[in-house]
């Protein structure tokens, strides 16, 4: 797969952490327009990759790869600023400001003219772009003023989601998206996935359900005791073959 485009991805990459080796030899590439699935067993290196392709952690070794060149990301900004948002397995949301306000954070429109040199926010726009990023999800919610606290753990989990996909130009990581949701909502979050990619972002998903991400991802990348074990196309795989490569990969048994 080195001739394929890469929107996001990394090569050989290590990450240590004291004696902890996390990452020794970890290699995934996210085309243009696909979705890849990140699985691998508890322990196995996926969040510190995820982390590693946001800037959060820097690599001991290999390359991050963004929009075909290498990259050097010393933090979270770097990777927004090249188009890259994600969605955290803690969703990073505010409990107490609305779900507007959540949506909008680090990027709160000012109103035009003298207003906005005073500082005053454009809570219209703020408000109908929420309501047009949630109706994308087909996510409905009590009231866009509500504070988030007050929503369900999936109903958070909907707009942490909503709001990565407002922010990205270049590709979408997420972090066990469906974790917390329903059948339903599970479901629009995977069909979300696919309509994301048709615009040519490239998506980025760690998840634990299986017969689920088999359905929703274009290709399948296994990581095993912090390297990549297996990359194929999802068409190719089932759940036992993921269940073997996760726990029994051996070098050269892939």
């Amino acid at each position: 797969m080195d001739n394929t485009p890469t929107v996001i991805g990394c090569r050989h990459v290590a990450k240590r952490f004291g004696h902890v080796e996390a990452l020794r030899d970890a290699t995934v590439t996210v085309p243009p327009g696909k979705v890849v699935a990140l699985v691998g067993d508890n322990g196995a290196g996926k969040s510190t990759l995820l982390k590693t392709l946001l800037g959060i952690n820097r690599p001991d070794s290999g390359e991050v790869v963004i929009s075909d060149r290498e990259v050097h990301l010393h933090d979270v900004r770097d990777a927004q600023a090249l188009g890259i948002d994600a969605v955290h397995q803690d969703l990073a949301l505010a409990p107490d400001l609305s779900v507007v306000d959540n949506m909008f954070l680090g990027h709160a429109p000012s109103k035009p003219g003298f207003a906005g040199r005073l500082g005053m926010l454009d809570r219209r726009r703020m408000a109908e772009q929420t309501d047009a990023a949630l109706q994308e999800l087909s996510i409905r919610l009590p009231s866009l003023s509500v504070p988030i606290r007050e929503l369900s753990g999936g109903q958070r989990q909907a707009v942490a989601v909503a709001r990565a996909v407002m922010w990205s130009s270049t590709a979408v990581l997420m972090d066990e998206p469906t974790a917390a949701l329903g059948a339903r909502q599970s479901q629009i979050v995977c069909d979300l996935m696919r309509t994301v990619a048709s615009r040519g972002l490239g998506v980025l998903v760690v998840s634990h359900d299986l017969p689920r991400i088999l359905e929703a991802a274009d290709t399948i990348t296994v990581l095993w005791r912090g390297e990549t074990a297996l990359e194929a196309p999802a068409s190719d795989l089932t759940v036992p073959d993921l269940v073997a490569t996760m726990v029994g990969y051996r070098q050269g048994a892939a």
